[in-house]
């Protein structure tokens, strides 16, 4: 059965998880003509968003959560970062999503763990976000196996995952800094 808590924390991730997928990732670039030029990465905050749900809470409570962000892009409302629908299966967008659920499950690892130090964290984190572009690849490779456009793999492959790699484990270096913020959060529990 679901208690009060746990529905506040499903609410609170998944609120969290609506607000990140639409903020896209900006870096000032205030020394290009001298003026307030920004450079718009091709991600958005949702990645270190679920990294973080799943340090504070545990992978349950964010596994639903994500479940009902889906069903909600699916079916409802256009959440997702390029859209939503039925229609958003058909991307190559959507095996990324999918590949969030091995990442939840990989960063839920170091839930069980006493102290959590910047090593453990980097290695799992990468691990994560390897096993979600790999997901994310399989998704693609079956999408062009079914519809026979095999000259299309390769371009899927680096706009969408080899393009976007390095900045997903780039984001996790500001993660770093809340690591005791969290250790400390879970003692009061």
């Amino acid at each position: 059965m679901l208690n009060f808590y746990k529905f506040i924390e499903i609410l609170v991730s998944l609120q969290s998880l609506v607000i990140t997928s639409m903020l896209p990732v900006y870096i000032p670039l205030p020394f290009i003509y001298k003026s307030s030029n920004n450079y718009e990465l091709p991600i958005t905050w949702q990645i270190p968003t679920i990294i973080l749900l799943t340090l504070i809470f545990q992978k349950k409570v964010v596994f639903r959560a994500f479940s009902i962000y889906i069903i909600l892009g699916l079916f409802i409302f256009p959440i997702f970062h390029q859209g939503g629908s039925l229609g958003y299966l058909l991307t190559p967008n959507f095996g990324y999503l999918l590949g969030l659920y091995p990442l939840i499950k990989i960063i839920d690892n170091l839930n069980n763990r006493n102290k959590i130090n910047v090593g453990i964290f980097l290695k799992n984190g990468f691990i994560a976000i390897g096993a979600m572009h790999l997901t994310g690849i399989f998704y693609n490779f079956i999408q062009i196996i079914f519809y026979s456009q095999y000259n299309l793999f390769l371009y899927n492959l680096g706009k969408y995952s080899l393009g976007k790699i390095g900045y997903h484990f780039l984001m996790l270096f500001p993660l770093l800094l809340l690591i005791k913020p969290i250790e400390r959060l879970k003692r009061i529990k």
